[in-house]
This record gives C-alpha cells, sequence and structure tokens, in this order.
C-alpha cells in the first residue's frame, strides 16, 4: 500500500474535507429536544463534522455524565478539568429524548470520569436500562472510557445489554502517549478483549482510529491487526482534524483511495463492518454497523 499525502497548510483543507452545512426541521428539531431535556451531545462538543448529516436525519450521540473530562487528550476539544457531582437523574431525560426522536439505534458516550469510583459506570448501565424499559424497539450502542482497566465497571455496562460496545483506541501504538492522556494501548486492547469475551460473544465490539497524527501505513496495518486479534469486529476510520491551533497538530491529510485501501486491507483481515473515509467518525452511521 503506497502512502498518499496532502501537504497540510495553514488554512487549506482538501476538496473531499469540505461538505455544505444544511439544517431543515428535523435538525432543529433534534436540538430542542436535546436542549430541552439538558443534555449533551459529542456532535457538538467534539466538533463533529456530521453533526448536520446525522440530527437533519433525526439521529445524535447522547453524551453522558456532564461535558467536563478529567483527561486532557491533544486530540479531543472536549473540555477538561474537575468535573463536579453526578447527575442521578440522566438516565430518565435521555430515555425521554430517545422517544420523542424516535430513534431506532441510539449510541451513548461519555467524558472520562476518572473522579467517580466506577468511572460513571453506574450511569451508563442505568442510561441503557432506562432507554430499553421505554424503548423496547431501540438498539443501544456504548462508547465508553477504558475505567482504568478494571473489569467491574465494564461488566456493569455490558450487564445492561447494549447491542454495541465500543471503545477507541484512537491512534497506532507509537503516539499513544503523546496524543492521548491517562490511557494507554495496551489497556484499550484489554478492554476491548474482556468485551469481546464477556458473555455468550452477542455484544459486538467495535473500535476506531484516527488518520493523519503522523503514523505510518504499516504502523496503520500492524495497529489493526492487534485489534482483530483482541476480539473487535467492527472498525471506524477517520481523518483527524485538529480541533484548535493548541491541540496536536494534523500532519496530514490521507486521501480518499487510501480510505478505501485500508478499508479493503481490515476486510481482508478478517472485520465484518468496516467504515472507514475523510469524515468517518466512531457514531457515523452507527446503526448501518449493527445489521451486519
Amino acid at each position: 500500500m503506497n502512502e498518499t499525502t496532502e501537504e497540510v497548510r495553514p488554512g487549506r483543507i482538501p476538496e473531499w474535507m469540505r461538505r455544505p452545512i444544511q439544517t431543515d426541521r428535523e435538525y432543529a428539531e433534534t436540538h430542542e429536544v436535546l436542549k430541552k431535556n439538558g443534555l449533551n451531545t459529542v456532535c457538538e462538543d467534539a466538533k463533529c463534522p456530521n453533526r448536520h448529516e446525522c440530527w437533519n436525519h433525526g439521529t445524535a450521540t447522547i453524551m453522558i455524565l456532564g461535558n467536563i473530562c478529567t483527561r486532557d487528550c491533544r486530540f479531543c476539544s472536549i473540555a477538561t478539568g474537575k468535573p463536579v457531582g453526578l447527575d442521578t437523574e440522566e438516565p430518565e431525560r435521555v430515555a425521554e429524548a430517545v422517544e420523542t426522536l424516535k430513534l431506532r439505534h441510539v449510541v451513548i458516550t461519555s467524558v472520562t470520569r476518572d473522579d467517580l469510583p466506577d468511572g460513571g459506570a453506574e450511569i451508563f448501565a442505568r442510561t441503557i436500562t432506562a432507554i430499553k424499559d421505554r424503548v423496547p424497539a431501540v438498539t443501544v450502542e456504548v462508547l465508553t472510557p477504558d475505567f482504568l482497566g478494571r473489569k467491574e465497571p465494564l461488566y456493569k455496562v455490558l450487564d445492561a445489554g447494549p447491542i454495541v460496545f465500543n471503545h477507541n483506541v484512537e491512534t497506532v501504538k507509537r503516539l499513544q502517549r503523546s496524543i492521548r492522556s491517562g490511557a494507554t494501548y495496551e489497556r484499550s486492547l484489554k478492554t476491548l478483549q474482556h468485551a469481546a469475551e464477556y458473555g455468550d460473544g452477542s455484544i459486538k465490539v467495535k473500535t476506531g482510529i484516527m488518520l493523519g497524527l503522523g503514523e505510518t501505513n504499516e504502523e496503520v496495518m500492524e495497529c489493526l491487526q492487534d485489534i482483530y486479534d483482541h476480539g473487535v469486529r467492527l472498525l471506524t476510520i477517520g481523518q483527524y482534524m485538529a480541533p484548535t491551533r493548541d491541540h496536536a497538530h494534523t500532519k496530514r491529510f490521507v486521501t480518499p483511495k487510501e480510505f478505501v485501501d485500508f478499508e479493503d486491507a481490515a476486510y481482508a483481515i478478517g472485520f465484518e463492518a468496516v467504515a472507514s473515509g475523510p469524515l468517518v467518525r466512531s457514531s457515523y452511521r452507527a446503526d448501518k454497523m449493527v445489521t451486519v
């Protein structure tokens, strides 16, 4: 696989990274429902480039446990600091929003809460249960932190019965320390492996990585193999875009052709579903990956 890159120039974004912003009635309704229920979304807090497309279709990734993260990863735009308190009524408000929006598939994610004894696992579990009780037909996907590698909080989330468990590796092994705060490559892989080995294996396990942080194609392929070897079968690959000048710089723009090559390579390894493209993010078209 040949590396094809686009030189990164200040203020210059390749055409394939540009997307028109369109808002229609579904976008406004989604925004209003989330605002009414006092909910955060990773769509807004992490400046996801697909939020207009998703909201226009009445879908969103809901972020629980507040909007202050205890970690300070160099790729992420979510605010960091010391969170205050815990909203124990949040699960019911999330369930109400899911019902109002008539969602068929919902993704629940969170900031990292290392300040909590269980990392927020109880709220994750209660949110999953509240959604399933209120809208039995909905499928629930979770995108969680690593819970500091502890099995007990992880199993508490899995016991609640999400259809997909997602935890992102984010980048190749060599770049972990410079990009991720308080996380390690090995711990993330172990978290994914524990999820893959949980119960009867009915919960699909998913992860995602970003390209454009300075990795080589060989490192990406090694990472994909490591991920697969730890039981992951659903995969997302997207382009990293520095949210501000203070974050890790975007080192390269990977071409659409190269994303297709990585997708083909991932399927050749054995992954069951792969979403790979410049604008792909962890929860992009997540409902379509569930049906594989």
